[in-house]
């Protein structure tokens, strides 16, 4: 593996784990066999490796979401598969890593903070999609516009892998994930 990616593999499980601010470039540095001054190679400073773990993370994310619309058909079911795509980052022992970095927002540096932005303006985007596709399909019913409902979805959905993680119960956010998409199924 490229020591690069290995580097931002690392953080990101750091991250994700632990939170942006509780590594440094010596603990990647140790994780991954060199010096902590090979680290600045790569990434010059903090912020630089934020900001590219972050994209790299946001990208990825969208690349499941094209994977989702792919194969699903239905607008119920992807909302499905959105819960389940928090559900695997769950039981890997992580939580998203745009909802850590949230939480550590206002310590971030600004080119972390516009790809943490982005990554959340992205999701509620493509759920907005969802949400309006399956309103068309009379699959899904809710009031008011589908960019309300999907930043409220997607707000929902970080807040209870926080809270599942919290309590060591996955099953928590496997329930909030039901509840939401039946909140917008049509009956």
């Amino acid at each position: 593996m490229e020591t690069r990616e290995e580097l931002l593999d690392v953080a990101q499980e750091l991250a994700q784990k632990l939170g942006y601010n509780a590594f440094s470039f010596h603990d990647l540095a140790k994780r991954v066999g060199i010096r902590t001054a090979s680290v600045h190679y790569y990434f010059p400073n903090k912020g630089d490796l934020g900001r590219e773990m972050m994209t790299r993370y946001r990208l990825a994310f969208l690349r499941r979401l094209h994977e989702i619309e792919r194969r699903e058909k239905t607008a119920r079911r992807r909302l499905k598969r959105f819960v389940a795509l928090f559900q695997e980052t769950l039981l890997s022992d992580r939580l998203c890593l745009c909802g850590t970095l949230a939480t550590e927002y206002a310590t971030l540096p600004a080119a972390v903070q516009r790809e943490v932005r982005r990554f959340f303006g992205d999701s509620e985007s493509w759920l907005a999609r969802v949400l309006e596709e399956g309103r068309r399909a009379r699959e899904l019913a809710f009031d008011g516009p589908p960019a309300g409902t999907a930043r409220t979805l997607f707000s929902a959905f970080e807040g209870a892998m926080i809270a599942a993680r919290t309590f060591g119960d996955p099953r928590r956010l496997g329930e909030a994930g039901r509840w939401m998409v039946a909140a917008v199924s049509a009956h």
